[in-house]
Formats: C-alpha cells, sequence, structure tokens
C-alpha cells in the first residue's frame, strides 16, 4: 500500500533503480486558509499524523505560520483605524523595510505602489529633520547673542582674562584652614614649601651616598613625590627664601646616564651647605637636619609674608603698628592669598661659548681660505641679513598683583558726620583689631567659652529643673548637658565650661569636692537674665581687651 510521506523509507532498502518520491506541499497549517487533510491519510493504519496538503496551484512553500500572523496592508489601512489626514505617518525603519520587500505571489503593481509610499514617508522625515535642525541653529544663534550682550564688556567693565584667574581652593585656600586663625600661609607660598621639602630629601640622598646631585636628577626626583611640575624658576624661589641652604655651580664632567646629556656639557650641581662635623669627617643631612631646615625655610616664608603684611597696615586710616614678636594672626581684610609671588633669584648660567651665528662672522673667520667668488657672495648675504627686520609686536606686561586694600567709605554715605567722631571710631575699631592681631592661642579658647557660657547656663538651669535635685555629680550634670547642648562637645570640654562659670559666677554655680567626687551646686532662686546678661558683659569686656 502505497503511503504519502515525506521520506520513502522502502524506496531506499529495495534494490533496484530508484524511484524519487512524488514531491509533496506539507506545509505548517495557516489559520487564514484552511488545509484539506488527504483521504489516504485518513484511513492509513499510520502511528504519525499525517500532515495536510498544500493548497492546489502553488509549488513553492510559503512563509511560516508565525510571519502570516502580520496584518496585511489591507487590514492596516481599514477604516478601523483613521488616522489625521493632515498628520504624516513616519514608520519605523523595520516596518519600512518590511512593506518595501515584496510577499510572494504578491502583484507587482501592488508592490511598486508600497515602494512610492515608503520613499514619500522617507522623503517627509527628511524634511521634517532639516526643519528641526535649522531650528535648532537659530536658537543656538539667539542665545549666543543673549549672552554676548550680557557679558563685562557691554556693561562698560574689563573682563578679566580667564588665564590669570586662580581658582577659587588657592584664592580662599586662607579661609579653609582647619582650626583657630593663625599665621597660615598663602597656597603659593605652602606649595614652595613642599617643593623645598621634596628637593631636600632628594639632595640629602644624593649627598649622602656621595653622588654630585645635579637639576635633572633632583626635577626627576621630585616631580614623582609632588605629582607638579618642577623647574629652575622654583629653584631660584628657594634661593631668594633661603640663600645658605644651597651652593649651585655650572659643572661639566659629571657622569649621566643619558642619551640626551654629553658628559662634556655643562650641568646646574646643587650642594648642600652643612656645617663641618667635629671630628672633621663629612657632614651628612640627617633627618634632623632635614626638618631643622624644613623649619627654617618655613619661618621665612612667615617672614616674608608679615613684609606684606607690615605694608598694609601702614596703609590704613589710622596706621597700625603690631610688633612682629606679639603677632597671632592676620588683620582681618589682609587678603592673604593675594600676595604677590616670590620672585626667583638668578642661579648661575653656562659660561658663553663662541658661535658664528651671522654670515659676517664667518666671513671674517674664514677670510684667508675662501676664493673672491665665495668672499663676494657671502658679503651680499651678509648685507642682505643685516637689513633692519619689522619689529613684532610688543607683548603686553602682565600687572602685579597688589596686596588687599580695605574698602574706603564713600563721602555721601559720611556726610554730615562730625571728624572727631570718625576719628574715635577709627581708632576704637583699630584698637580692637590689634588686640585682635596679638591675641594668644590660650586666650582666644578663653573668649570661644565665655561666647559659650550664655546659653549654657540657661541649660544647666533646666537640667537641675528636671532633676529636681539641690546637687548633681559633675559627671552626670556632664552628661546631661552634652546631650542638651546645640553645640557638639566633648564632656571633658564640657567640664571646661563649667569650672569657667564656676569661677566667674560662684554665688551662683558653687563646686563641692567630697572625697573622689566632685559636686555642682546651682541657686534655682537667682534671676537668670541678670546671669546671662553678666556673662555677655563679661565676654565683651575681655574681647576689648
Amino acid at each position: 500500500m502505497e503511503q504519502r510521506r515525506v521520506t520513502d523509507f522502502f524506496a531506499r532498502r529495495r534494490p533496484g533503480p530508484r524511484i524519487a518520491p512524488p514531491k509533496l506541499a506539507c506545509r505548517t497549517p495557516s489559520p487564514a486558509r484552511p488545509a484539506l487533510c488527504a483521504p489516504d491519510s485518513a484511513t492509513s493504519g499510520s502511528r504519525k499524523r499525517a500532515r495536510p496538503p498544500a493548497a492546489p496551484g502553488r509549488d513553492q512553500a510559503g512563509p511560516p505560520a508565525r510571519r502570516r500572523l502580520r496584518l496585511s496592508a489591507d487590514a492596516v489601512s481599514s477604516p478601523s483605524s483613521p488616522e489625521a489626514p493632515d498628520i504624516p505617518a513616519c514608520p519605523s525603519l523595520g516596518q519600512k523595510i518590511k512593506k518595501s520587500t515584496p510577499a510572494a505571489g504578491q502583484p507587482r503593481q501592488l508592490t511598486s505602489l508600497q515602494n512610492q509610499d515608503t520613499i514619500s514617508e522617507l522623503a517627509s522625515c527628511l524634511q521634517r529633520a532639516r526643519e528641526l535642525g535649522a531650528r535648532v541653529r537659530v536658537l543656538k544663534s539667539s542665545a549666543q547673542d543673549a549672552g554676548e550682550s550680557c557679558t563685562p564688556e557691554a556693561k562698560g567693565r574689563p573682563e578679566e582674562p580667564s588665564g590669570e584667574k586662580a581658582p577659587a581652593y588657592q584664592r580662599f585656600h586662607a579661609l579653609a584652614q582647619p582650626g583657630p586663625p593663625g599665621l597660615v600661609l598663602p597656597y603659593k607660598y605652602q606649595v614652595l614649601a613642599e617643593m623645598f621639602r621634596s628637593m631636600d630629601t632628594i639632595v640629602g640622598m644624593l649627598h649622602n651616598r656621595s653622588e654630585t646631585p645635579t637639576f635633572a636628577k633632583v626635577q626627576r626626583g621630585v616631580q614623582d613625590m609632588m605629582r607638579r611640575r618642577f623647574e629652575e624658576r622654583n629653584v631660584g624661589q628657594i634661593k631668594t627664601v633661603y640663600p645658605a641652604s644651597y651652593c649651585f655651580r655650572q659643572e661639566r664632567g659629571v657622569p649621566t646616564f643619558k642619551d640626551g646629556v654629553k658628559r662634556s656639557d655643562y650641568q646646574l650641581t646643587i650642594e648642600p651647605l652643612l656645617e663641618q662635623e667635629a671630628d672633621g669627617a663629612a657632614p651628612q643631612l640627617t633627618a634632623s637636619r632635614l626638618l631643622q631646615r624644613r623649619q627654617i625655610f618655613s619661618q621665612k616664608l612667615v617672614e616674608h609674608v608679615k613684609e606684606h603684611h607690615k605694608a598694609f597696615l601702614a596703609s590704613l586710616r589710622p596706621p597700625m603698628v603690631v610688633p612682629e614678636d606679639q603677632l597671632t594672626r592676620w588683620h582681618p581684610r589682609f587678603n592673604v592669598d593675594e600676595v604677590p609671588d616670590i620672585e626667583p633669584a638668578v642661579l648661575p648660567q653656562p659660561p658663553a661659548t663662541e658661535k658664528l651665528t651671522t654670515a659676517q662672522e664667518v666671513l671674517a673667520r674664514a677670510r684667508s681660505l675662501m676664493s673672491p667668488r665665495m668672499e663676494k657672495a657671502l658679503s651680499q648675504l651678509a648685507l642682505r641679513s643685516a637689513e633692519p627686520s619689522s619689529p613684532g609686536p610688543p607683548r603686553p606686561a602682565l600687572p602685579d598683583t597688589p596686596p588687599a586694600t580695605p574698602p574706603a567709605a564713600s563721602p555721601s554715605a559720611l556726610k554730615g558726620v562730625s571728624q572727631d567722631l570718625l576719628e574715635r571710631v577709627r581708632a576704637k575699631e583699630a584698637q580692637k583689631q590689634l588686640a585682635q592681631m596679638t591675641r594668644c592661642p590660650e586666650q582666644e579658647q578663653r573668649l570661644q567659652r565665655l561666647e559659650r557660657l550664655p546659653e549654657l547656663a540657661r541649660v544647666l538651669r533646666s537640667v537641675f529643673v528636671s532633676e529636681r535635685k539641690p546637687a548633681l555629680s559633675m559627671e552626670v550634670a556632664c552628661a546631661r548637658m552634652v546631650g542638651s547642648c546645640r553645640t557638639a562637645m566633648s564632656p571633658g570640654e564640657m567640664e571646661k565650661h563649667l569650672l569657667l562659670l564656676s569661677e566667674l559666677l560662684p554665688d551662683w554655680l558653687s563646686l563641692h569636692h567630697i572625697r573622689t567626687d566632685t559636686y555642682v551646686k546651682l541657686d534655682k532662686a537667682a534671676d537668670l537674665a541678670s546671669i546671662t546678661a553678666c556673662l555677655a558683659r563679661q565676654a565683651r569686656a575681655e574681647e576689648g581687651l
């Protein structure tokens, strides 16, 4: 019994001429087109279900069932989904590719129409993109015109070049230092002090192993340590600040292990100036000497800033004079980070060797060795090179940064005020600033505690009222106040405040030492307003001293 199968098993097993099995169109059933099952397959006793035959009149295999789930062009353009006639639809690229690809068995006229629709849609999208790009360019040009109209030049103020303005962390470096204010160095001076420390370390290593320190070796080491450029200008600044630190020479014959530097070339050598040892041995740059030289360099930097600070105080109205040994902080109006940079000192230069640079020098040197024709040609070249060339435009000199000056009050604001009153106010302000600049750190801490005492007095009284006890131990009182005070303090710091409070107001707060403990006793009947006023007066009195 003949069976309709894709693979003819019996035809392959039987000997004799092979007969090709008939080609059957076995396709996946489609929901759109129901296939008719063969009558033979229904009556066959095979366990394998026979596949339905394809529709008659089609020789090629159609697309699978999943592809047929896609709606046709007629279903998409059905009236159930109307579109706005004035808004052009911009399908995606995948949809355009699918629409442009002709399906099997589709008429050529329909395919050409779909291709024309796709091209028209692409052209409309491209036109829309061009219009948006033109609009963006117009908006950018209008924004640039608006920005140029708001520049400082339009307002009549000269604009500073952006390349000369230092970043904010350098211009306000002194204000961001932790701890109480003191004699803070500018940012560029601190960088120079760090360069000196790195340079002294490298020079000490080379000197202690009897190797000649050259600028090339020191430059490479300092740049590796600091991750910052180190040039001869910085070495000149170090020589200006601390001239007794090194001895600089130009020497040749120094062994170098570089291809670009010859042994016969002059090099800048750096020799540390050290005191001779008592036993006559060669001095070594030890760790204690490195620390001592570093402290000397920092002190010289502070003295350099003090000179600018002294000139600033002399320019005030009225001028102020502060002894340098009593100065503990800078003037509040003195801008530390705008102090001028240190001028670099002149370093030794290699001796100038005679070099022939012009044709006249060559002609004077080799006149006896040349023919008359060559001598004439060289003389003409010398005359042409001797003609004056057009001078280049002079480069503008950069102005030095002047020290900060105090803001002067406008005469219109002080109109009608007597001159004697102005002089008294200025004298009192100068006296207050002088006391502030000569204040020691211990006195500064005492003033900070005095400013906190009025608030701490109110907190302490509330603690005693809530505890309902006539006396409290020092540990308990400090712990309660630390938890109630707005300022974050440790129990040890709070105890110092209570000791100062008992020293200023012994009648209101008293301390009693019993065995190993200290107890605090408070007078609850006293007026709290008078207590806080008395503490505020005491703080103002000590601040004015």
